[in-house]
């Protein structure tokens, strides 16, 4: 049977607005893509679309009920509505209602790198533990987070929420939604530095997330970044007393004490507040040695069993883009594709170097990595292209194909017998790259989401001549975001 999580007398009081109809929601949507029978519709507006377009639409899909702040002219005059005055400002009303109302241990992530990754370790590691709500993809900015918050059913015993920034004062105003008992920063590392004039500005602002953890709350924080007494310093200016750590410094909580890092999983000794616990990750690279550390504070700070959690990372999958593997069959064998096109910092790619180093090649089989541009690094950002070779070739990979306009510096920088090809676009490098793939190698594809690497992806599936990689799913947002 499924669960009620709006009424629409509910609805109405949390909203201010004014209901027709007595119906009942059993979730909440913004895109009619995604839309599921029994969603409650919001008619947001975006920059490139407006909502109350498709709420005719949200209807005959069967959607319980639309939220909007007009009523368009081809909705039904029986139509089950909600009428607010600002569809923005009535999500985040019912998102605040739905946090009001629960008893969930509430949990946020924020960071430059790995917030979504750790998201998604602990939403695993709690779900087996207890009914776990946790933010869908990357829903970390103005409208995912007060989604998420209204998506909260009821009975959850966890609820993980992913916030992010690319400009000072934005995760203050999500975390202000949130209201966490517990808050991870996961790293702080040079991402959108563009929109910052220093790496102490970018710790600053995710910082922010301090100023909404409730009153006896915790934050964690990684004991081996640089930044870490700074943003120590401004926990304790938040009067929050109880700081977390996690990391291989002798003084960190969570510490680690070994770990063995294989081409595809990673076998871990670590000690939590005092308790020893041995556990394999089923997903490559140093940098899931260091989320899965994080998880194990976060599932501390939650009071929820610490040794099921390190268990459960055997069970890890990756999100789709980011370190998907899959083998593309081709005439004469097959190639390892490594999906991680979904963003990119220099601290991610140098992560996914480190994975694609590890990588098992078949005979004659050589390491690909193709790259996209890395976004929002503003002046800083041909030294950061440029830097990556030293990462490249400490991982010992052999060609590098890249596009786009900053890319261009990295392309420059490379020895030439590691370059593969320039393109300006991801489309021409899609082309590029499966012209040079053969049995053997295996291919990393990666790149900031603006510089659109899902099209690499597709060439390379296209080669696949087992057939059964059908096309990557787009991301939820309005209609047509």
């Amino acid at each position: 049977m499924t669960e009620t999580l709006w009424t629409a007398q509910d609805a109405a009081k949390a909203t201010g607005g004014t209901a027709t109809g007595d119906w009942t929601a059993a979730g909440v949507s913004i895109d009619t893509r995604t839309l599921e029978a029994g969603d409650l519709f919001v008619a947001l507006r975006g920059p490139s679309f407006d909502g109350h377009r498709f709420a005719a639409d949200a209807l005959a899909k069967g959607a319980a009920a639309v939220m909007t702040d007009q009523l368009p002219d081809d909705l039904p005059a029986d139509a089950a509505t909600l009428r607010v005055g600002d569809t923005q400002q009535g999500l985040e009303a019912l998102g605040a209602a739905g946090r009001a109302r629960t008893r969930a241990k509430v949990l946020a992530i924020t960071g430059s790198v790995g917030k979504t990754g750790t998201k998604e370790a602990l939403r695993h590691a709690l779900g087996q533990q207890g009914k776990t709500h946790a933010s869908v993809a990357s829903f970390n900015n103005h409208w995912g987070v007060p989604l998420s918050l209204a998506r909260l059913p009821q009975n959850a015993a966890f609820a993980v929420f992913e916030l992010g920034m690319n400009h000072p004062g934005e995760i203050a105003g999500l975390v202000r939604q949130v209201r966490p008992h517990a808050a991870l920063i996961t790293t702080i590392a040079p991402a959108h530095l563009g929109n910052f004039e220093s790496e102490e500005g970018i710790a600053d602002a995710k910082a922010e997330i301090l100023e909404g953890i409730v009153d006896g709350g915790t934050v964690v924080l990684n004991r081996d970044n640089q930044h870490f007494d700074r943003l120590a310093h401004a926990a304790r200016e938040q009067e929050i007393s109880h700081i977390a750590t996690f990391g291989e410094h002798p003084e960190a909580g969570v510490r680690l004490l070994d770990a063995d890092c294989h081409a595809h999983a990673s076998d871990v000794h670590a000690v939590v507040h005092g308790l020893e616990v041995s556990f394999r990750i089923a997903l490559p690279g140093r940098h899931w040695v260091v989320n899965a550390l994080g998880v194990l504070a976060m599932t501390h700070a939650a009071d929820a069993d610490v040794t099921r959690a390190a268990e459960s990372f055997a069970s890890l999958a990756p999100a789709a883009g980011r370190g998907v593997r899959r083998e593309i069959q081709l005439a004469d064998g097959t190639f390892e594709l490594i999906d991680d096109s979904y963003n990119a910092n220099p601290t991610s790619m140098a992560a996914a170097f480190d994975v694609l180093g590890r990588a098992a090649l078949g005979a004659q089989g050589r390491r690909i990595a193709a790259l996209g541009d890395m976004l929002e690094l503003g002046l800083h950002s041909a030294d950061m292209h440029a830097g990556l070779v030293q990462p490249i070739q400490q991982a010992g990979i052999d060609r590098v194909f890249t596009c786009g306009a900053e890319m261009a510096a990295l392309n420059a920088a490379l020895p030439e017998p590691l370059r593969g090809g320039h393109a300006a676009d991801s489309a021409t490098l899609g082309e590029l790259v499966a012209g040079s793939v053969q049995t053997g190698d295996v291919v990393l594809v990666k790149g900031s989401a603006g510089a659109r690497m899902g099209k690499v992806v597709a060439a390379l599936d296209a080669l696949d001549r087992a057939g059964s990689h059908g096309a990557r799913s787009g991301q939820e947002g309005g209609h047509a975001a």
